[in-house]
């Protein structure tokens, strides 16, 4: 259970909260109080872009893990919670709306009696456990000439730069297959056959033959002559493969924004003391 004890560790230490499953939700914003019993009651999350939504979530059944608060519902409940503004002050009509979306009874989280809750920050760091209100212990010195008097303050603000990255398409790339013609020169060496005519006298070795047929005569005598030609025959076969791949290639880009901040100037009086 969550105490007035906790409340300067939960803030000073920067903690986070996380769900019933023991997932991060967000860091911690503010710790809303009850007005009177002083017990904590709601805790706000900072989730979304660069932490710029705060969604509310009860403190009630919720305990320390560390410097992280660990409540009883989902990440998605508590991110889906009814969208109210984080300005310090839950209103009657806020908390009761917070407490039907959750499911808590109004007796419960904290002692809630239909009164509204305050809250504490962690930017003091002197929160008293023993004090229920936090109203200012002085009173309002002097009073707003442009308008109805709020507080004894002004506060200034300025606006932050905050940088981020989104993934969009840049462009595409294909593999195309096509086919083109060229010209392929080889030399093959090819044979033919070519007649030639020998001639040889008669001799003791050829004497029979030269006498085997008739004295005079007409004859025919022929030869088959055979020549090679070139045969070409194609044959398609692969080659190699040809795929696409990414790769991711990291650059530097420089952004360059005016940011708009608020400055607090005083008019040349005698007896001003700045008390940085």
């Amino acid at each position: 259970m969550i105490s007035q004890d906790n409340i300067s560790q939960i803030l000073e230490s920067g903690g986070k909260v996380i769900d019933n499953d023991g997932d991060k939700i967000g860091s911690v914003g503010q710790i809303y109080v009850d007005d009177h019993t002083g017990n904590p009651s709601w805790v706000t999350v900072n989730t979304g872009l660069f932490g710029s939504n705060e969604s509310f979530a009860p403190l009630e059944g919720a305990s320390l893990e560390g410097h992280d608060v660990r409540i009883g519902y989902s990440k998605a409940k508590v991110k889906d919670a009814p969208n109210v503004a984080p300005d310090g002050h839950l209103s009657e009509q806020e908390e009761s709306e917070l407490y039907r979306y959750y499911g808590i009874s109004a007796g419960g989280a904290g002692g809630y009696d239909g009164d509204s809750a305050n809250y504490t920050t962690g930017t003091t760091g002197d929160y008293d456990s023993s004090r229920t209100d936090y109203e200012s212990d002085r009173a309002t010195v002097g009073h707003d000439t442009s308008g109805p008097t709020t507080d004894d303050a002004m506060t200034r603000s300025e606006e932050q730069l905050h940088v981020g990255t989104e993934r969009r398409e840049a462009g595409r790339a294909r593999l195309r297959k096509y086919v083109v013609t060229e010209n392929v020169t080889k030399t093959v060496p090819v044979q033919r056959e070519e007649v030639r005519i020998e001639r040889e006298p008669i001799t003791d070795a050829n004497r029979d033959e030269a006498y085997a047929g008739p004295a005079i005569s007409e004859e025919e005598h022929e030869v088959v002559l055979h020549e090679e030609r070139p045969v070409v025959e194609k044959e398609a076969v692969p080659v190699e493969r040809v795929r696409l791949d990414k790769e991711t290639v990291t650059e530097q880009h420089t952004v360059n924004e005016e940011v708009r901040k608020e400055q607090i100037d005083t008019d040349d009086v005698d007896g001003i003391r700045d008390g940085r």
